[in-house]
């Protein structure tokens, strides 16, 4: 039987994981066990003991293991399918669509604390709090944007926005330059592991050919 590794990951690299874990499976006799969760929740669950192989999270999270970094990842902006594209090619455009909008929404997790910080650098916060929908994660604020009528915006990490092309939702860009933030992220083994595919995975994360299908699904 295959051996079991188990992940506990960000969602914000899923799609690029989730391509190179099928690719690890397929060359080593190993399981990859991905569970998927914020930022937030995986701190929480750090600071429990959880028993995990490998940790996959924002690198602020794992400052005190060695880690690999897997790269970095921006924050975008979606509509529902059909509705207009928002101006939000420069700070001054975004700030007018969103308090054009009818209603924001975002996640509790990276991306969304730094919306939440965003809106008060626009000096909109008090002004658009009554229109914020703060949402659990990822998927939640995609199937709230894609359930609304309106012109509702919604944020969230580039990747997963991309990868949910199809889904009620379409890619509205990303953030304007001098606004955008990105999150670095990074895999590290736990203490608590004993298995050796696990190393063998985080050696693979760094290889020529992981590199790729990590820049392939937005992961610079």
């Amino acid at each position: 039987m295959a051996r079991e590794i188990r992940v506990l990951s960000a969602g914000a690299v899923k799609p690029g994981l989730t391509k190179l874990s099928q690719e690890f499976e397929r060359e080593h006799s190993v399981s990859l066990q991905v569970e998927f969760a914020t930022a937030p929740a995986i701190a929480k669950r750090i600071a429990g003991n959880e028993t995990f192989d490998i940790v996959i999270a924002p690198l602020a999270l794992l400052a005190s293991t060695q880690s690999t970094l897997l790269g970095r990842i921006g924050v975008g902006v979606m509509v529902r399918d059909g509705a207009a594209l928002p101006n939000i090619a420069r700070a001054k455009q975004l700030t007018q669509s969103l308090l054009d909008s009818a209603s924001i929404m975002f996640n509790q997790a990276s991306t969304g604390l730094y919306i939440d910080n965003l809106l008060k650098r626009l000096a909109i916060a008090v002004q658009v709090e009554a229109r914020i929908t703060r949402c659990g994660d990822f998927a939640a604020v995609r199937d709230l944007i894609a359930a609304s009528h309106d012109n509702a915006i919604g944020f969230g990490a580039t990747t997963v926005i991309a990868e949910s092309a199809g889904q009620g939702v379409t890619y509205a860009g990303p953030l304007p330059a001098e606004l955008q933030n990105y999150t670095s992220y990074a895999a590290a083994l736990t203490a608590s592991t004993t298995a050796g595919e696990a190393k063998a995975f985080i050696d693979y994360l760094a290889t020529p050919a992981a590199r790729s299908i990590l820049k392939s699904a937005g992961i610079d």
